[in-house]
């Protein structure tokens, strides 16, 4: 007896001494955040004002990097319209529940539609795809329902075909699409749309993607939603105006909100995504193992200052 009571006595004693050793032994899980907050400044790219649009609302900025490398023509004719000041004074002229908020001129008689911006096309070929060759892809580790592989490329959420030797962007949310009409060809720019809802990959290699948000997605996704069937606004005065679409390249430099990205090929980039994708944190019990491509974000930070 007196013997059980001095082992017992001992381990309660010695108890705080095994746990602190433990937790001292057990190595701290960092999150994802903290992997992105301590990632060195190589690990981070500046936004190109050239690529980058201002799109100005009465409610705030909305940031947006193009993507020439896989549709340089778009890309092209929407720096010309954006040079021009097409959008100005235009509109948010739809916002279909779980999909997508568009803007551009709504007139439906193509003779009274706003003139194109000097410079810019009037027809544009698809660009829904593009070859694969000398292209940088930093591949998932996970299957993906909608191609057989997904990544990053250029910095942009992306899907490859090994087999047809094509990659085209992804439709995540904040994508930025031209929209169309039935044929491929017949998207010149003016008309845009950005992804507000779950993401609707079915439009992948079926509409030009030309780039995505980067900041101000809030101001997009609470615009009220239009009726049904498709949210386009019978009253113009539910439209959201535009103030200006703008190169920040033609915005002055003491204007400009310059930002940064983190490189889809950094370490932390890579950490910090299998940190969302297999979470061990305390607070969860389950960790999935596998994360959807449009649930990868690309962390965004201002340009630190020297």
């Amino acid at each position: 007896m007196r013997k059980n009571l001095l082992c017992a006595a001992l381990l309660l004693a010695f108890a705080p001494m095994l746990q602190a050793q433990q937790n001292a032994e057990k190595p701290k899980v960092k999150s994802a955040k903290e992997i992105v907050d301590a990632a060195p400044a190589s690990a981070w790219r500046t936004l190109d004002p050239a690529n980058t649009l201002y799109m100005d609302l009465k409610a705030g900025r909305v940031i947006i990097e193009l993507a020439p490398g896989f549709a340089p023509e778009h890309v092209a004719n929407i720096k010309a319209l954006a040079r021009g000041g097409y959008w100005d004074g235009l509109s948010i002229y739809r916002s279909q529940d779980n999909f997508v908020v568009q803007f551009g001129d709504p007139t439906e008689d193509e003779k009274q539609r706003k003139p194109l911006s000097t410079g810019a096309k009037a027809k544009l070929p698809a660009e829904f795809e593009r070859s694969s060759a000398g292209l940088a892809f930093d591949a998932l580790p996970d299957s993906d329902g909608w191609a057989p592989q997904v990544g990053f490329s250029d910095g942009f959420p992306a899907g490859r075909d090994p087999k047809s030797g094509k990659t085209w962007l992804a439709h995540c949310y904040g994508t930025l699409g031209a929209g169309r009409d039935v044929a491929a060809d017949s998207s010149n720019g003016t008309e845009l749309y950005v992804a507000t809802g779950q993401s609707p990959r079915a439009l992948d290699r079926n509409i030009t993607v030309v780039g995505r948000v980067v900041q101000g997605m809030e101001l997009l996704s609470v615009i009220p939603r239009g009726p049904e069937p498709m949210g386009f606004y019978k009253e113009t005065e539910r439209r959201v105006p535009i103030v200006s679409i703008k190169l920040a390249s033609e915005v002055p430099e003491a204007e400009r909100l310059p930002l940064q990205l983190l490189k889809t090929d950094s370490v932390a980039f890579k950490e910090a995504t299998e940190a969302r994708r297999n979470r061990r944190d305390e607070w969860y019990k389950h960790p999935a193992g596998h994360i959807d491509l449009c649930n990868v974000p690309l962390p965004v930070r201002p340009v630190p200052k020297n």
